[in-house]
């Protein structure tokens, strides 16, 4: 195991996941209630004496709770494993927080300051309740019996895990992509209850292009024949072959042509020259997309893909909580709101940060928009830490 002397020092150290059974149950969108529920969570910081000066950060689709320092007992695989983690990493990332660094001391979740919270989302398969739990009516994991959820369940299920922890109020809750979607989300169910939210490469409502890309690499786990109808658990076999081509589908869209342009080209991988062939991968960027894929099946599970890809592209505020105008959904949101967009992510684009900045300004709510001209897409949130860092760090000291 890594010693605590050789990490940084602005590192939050070594770290281990707890868990909390919540003593209600959480009642869903879909009209169903869900009982018993484990929240998988970590901290990082100490909280002051007045409980008011916590953040909660929220992750991605395929993301978890481990979201910084060194985990006690290193993964299976990492969730750093997105585009450029070799170069950025080395060998040291399997076992680092997805943002490690953006939590940590003097970082922009300033932990000298700041309680941070990361929690594994609702349907997650890395310690929270979802589809791999067993399902106490049967005894047996849920699979494809586990209830639809959204994105303000999910809202639901942590507002009800920080009541479990005796926190009221949240000096801040920030996230990219989902996670930025989940930060909306909470502003508009508790306006009381968040004080700033932190908004990044994220939307109001996935554009239909997104919505298509996902309903595609859905339909490659689901048709699958080892995906079973979503009960494959026990079976010794799991839709990898679909999961596989669902992680390279959505891996794409995280990225950018010129991105992919500068790191790949048309390179070939084994040879000067091709070599006919139709089962192995020609070029580098065949064999990166066949590695994300390998390393993906052995972290996450195919049916929480299913079900949190699904909760995003139900995200739709205006249709939600606005009658269908954005206006509207956002009249009665009191936290100080950042957004922060980069110019190549073609997949939560500026244009719906723009759209979330015009409205808030409309009402005169305190919303202030950063976009930042990057070159690697989506994954832009995960890769240029360095450039969100003041922008958030000054937008915190504000409040």
């Amino acid at each position: 195991m890594v010693s605590a002397p050789t990490l940084p020092a602005d590192s939050v150290g070594i770290v281990e996941t707890q868990y909390l059974d919540l003593p209600e149950p959480v009642e869903l969108d879909c009209g169903q209630t869900l009982h018993p529920i484990r929240v998988a969570y970590e901290t990082y910081g100490t909280l002051s004496p007045e409980r008011d000066n916590v953040i909660l950060v929220c992750h991605a689709l395929s993301g978890d709770a481990h979201a910084a320092g060194l985990s006690k007992t290193p993964p299976q695989g990492s969730t750093r494993d997105g585009f450029a983690a070799a170069d950025r990493d080395g060998t040291a990332g399997k076992g680092l927080g997805w943002w490690d660094g953006m939590i940590g001391p003097g970082k922009a979740f300033d932990t000298d300051r700041f309680f941070v919270i990361s929690t594994n989302l609702l349907g997650g398969c890395r310690g929270t309740t979802g589809p791999s739990s067993i399902n106490p009516a049967t005894g047996e994991p849920y699979g494809s019996d586990f209830p639809v959820i959204t994105v303000a369940d999910m809202v639901r299920t942590e507002r009800a895990f920080l009541d479990a922890l005796g926190i009221e109020r949240l000096a801040a809750v920030a996230g990219g992509s989902l996670g930025g979607m989940q930060a909306l989300e909470w502003a508009i169910l508790f306006p009381d209850q968040v004080d700033a939210i932190v908004v990044i490469a994220s939307t109001h409502a996935l554009h239909p292009q997104g919505v298509a890309w996902n309903a595609i690499a859905r339909d490659a786990i689901m048709r699958d024949p080892a995906w079973q109808g979503g009960h494959y658990y026990g079976t010794g076999r799991a839709p990898h072959a679909g999961m596989g081509v669902a992680r390279m589908v959505g891996h794409v869209t995280y990225l950018s042509a010129p991105a992919l342009n500068d790191k790949f080209g048309r390179r070939l991988q084994f040879a000067d020259d091709i070599r006919h062939t139709i089962t192995e991968p020609e070029f580098e960027v065949e064999s990166y997309l066949r590695h994300q894929a390998d390393s993906f099946v052995k972290r996450f599970d195919a049916n929480t893909y299913l079900y949190t890809s699904r909760a995003l592209t139900y995200f739709d505020l205006a249709r939600q909580h606005g009658g269908g105008s954005l206006e509207r959904a956002l009249e009665h949101v009191s936290a100080r709101t950042l957004l922060i967009a980069f110019s190549s992510d073609w997949l939560y684009p500026p244009s719906a940060s723009e759209e979330i900045e015009e409205a808030l300004g409309a009402l005169g709510k305190p919303v202030e928009l950063q976009v930042i001209d990057a070159p690697y897409g989506h994954d832009c949130f995960l890769i240029e830490e360095a450039r969100q860092t003041p922008i958030i760090r000054r937008f915190l000291a504000d409040g």
